[in-house]
């Protein structure tokens, strides 16, 4: 059973910053890592995916040039490195697993609890 488990979440001022990580109880070469988010009242939405072989990684235009999603081999962690944090920012953000280039959720067969990131105006 593959486990997934998001840390780093908080409550942060407007302008602030946040590192999530994800630590993955298996990865593998052909996996492909993201983030997502849940808003109360929204639906879940892509945020970020990175490519476990190759490194290549997609943002969401909503994030792009503000957040930076990274990975560490050894650890078997994905971090999501998050700047100029906005109130629309606040949300669930949620770890995943698949192994397709995807960013929509079903792609996605595992996912981890969650974490909270509110952010403060």
């Amino acid at each position: 059973q593959v486990q997934l488990q998001e840390s780093g979440g908080g409550l942060v001022q407007a302008g602030g910053s946040l590192r999530l990580t994800c630590t993955a109880s298996s990865i593998y070469s052909s996996s492909v890592m993201a983030w997502f988010r849940q808003a109360p009242g929204k639906e879940r939405e892509f945020v970020a995916l990175i490519r476990w072989r190759g490194r290549n990684t997609l943002y969401a235009d909503s994030v792009k040039g503000r957040f930076t999603i990274s990975q560490d081999n050894a650890l078997n962690t994905v971090d999501l490195q998050m700047t100029s944090l906005k109130d629309e920012d606040t949300a669930v953000y949620y770890c995943a697993r698949g192994s397709r280039y995807a960013t929509n959720p079903p792609a996605y067969d595992y996912w981890g609890q969650g974490t909270q990131v509110t952010v403060a105006s």
